[in-house]
């Protein structure tokens, strides 16, 4: 479904509300771009399509009041739990300095 992105670095799910609808997302950071997955309605932890794509230097964040993030002109709701991930994958780009070493750099 992802096509030749290289490793999935980061995923995460998220719900969006608007006008286009109700959906239950997937968010996947590979080493080359920002895909969102829509999930089945029941399944969130199946994708059945890609939503939407977006290259690798997207941020993600700032992560905005209440565990939001736009993307493209859509907004994003996200469990708190996952605010971790959304700042990981905005540094891994945008300031690799900041980022631990790997522990498990054989895994």
């Amino acid at each position: 479904m992802l096509g030749d992105q290289g490793e999935i670095h980061y995923v995460f799910p998220a719900f969006s509300e608007g006008p286009a609808g109700t959906g239950n997302f997937l968010i996947v950071v590979t080493g080359t771009a920002i895909s969102v997955l829509a999930t089945r309605t029941l399944r969130t932890d199946r994708p059945v399509s890609v939503f939407a794509e977006f290259p690798r230097h997207t941020r993600l964040g700032p992560i905005l009041p209440g565990n939001v993030l736009e993307l493209g002109s859509i907004v994003f709701e996200f469990d708190e739990e996952y605010a971790a991930v959304v700042s990981a994958a905005d540094a891994e780009i945008f300031s690799p300095e900041i980022l631990p070493a790997d522990p498990l750099p054989e895994l």
